[in-house]
């Protein structure tokens, strides 16, 4: 990075071992791409009267040549996950941004809808049943939105199927749960 890493806490008290995570993932953003000329990180804690835990802002601002990418993710209730599901979609678009550079094409597939039918919490995956009657794998790197620990059995989600290497079943990529119709 051109410029140092800036790291802005708001009524957070001061952690090394945070600020250590936050400068493990920030570097790791420069295998995604090599010209990052600087990056910012605000993690907030959020004010929630009626709610017994903390709530966590996350922003990560990120300037490559010609373009800054800003992340936020709100209402994690772990600062940790709430980082990694942040510089996790950073990461996502930084690598958007090197294939858009470079020129490549990104064929977007047709996305497909489903319900969520088993989610295994513990072990960090799930499983999709297809208006076909077919059930697909997913795993928590595979959910866009909401975070993974925030999917519920029966949710109607959007995903693309991905064909899985030989002898492989295939598996939902880019899960979201929302208003999706299931037929």
């Amino acid at each position: 990075m051109q410029i140092p890493l800036q790291i802005t806490m708001h009524e957070i008290p001061q952690s090394p071992e945070l600020e250590a995570h936050i400068r493990e993932k920030a570097g790791k953003l420069e295998e995604f791409h090599p010209r990052i000329t600087s990056c910012r990180v605000t993690v907030e804690k959020l004010d929630r009267h009626s709610h017994q835990g903390g709530q966590f802002r996350v922003r990560i601002d990120v300037r490559v040549p010609g373009k800054e990418i800003v992340v936020n993710r709100d209402h994690n209730e772990d600062v940790y996950v709430a980082l990694r599901d942040a510089f996790d979609s950073a990461k996502r678009q930084l690598e958007e941004q090197v294939r858009e550079a470079r020129g490549d094409v990104k064929l977007h597939e047709a996305a497909q809808h489903g319900k969520v039918a088993r989610i295994v919490r513990d072990e960090g995956y799930g499983f999709i049943e297809t208006a076909d009657g077919r059930e697909l794998y997913f795993g928590r790197d595979n959910v866009v939105h909401p975070s993974f620990d925030q999917l519920a059995v029966g949710a109607n989600v959007q995903f693309i199927e991905e064909a899985a290497a030989e002898g492989a079943h295939a598996q939902a990529k880019r899960v979201t749960a929302g208003k999706h119709h299931f037929e």
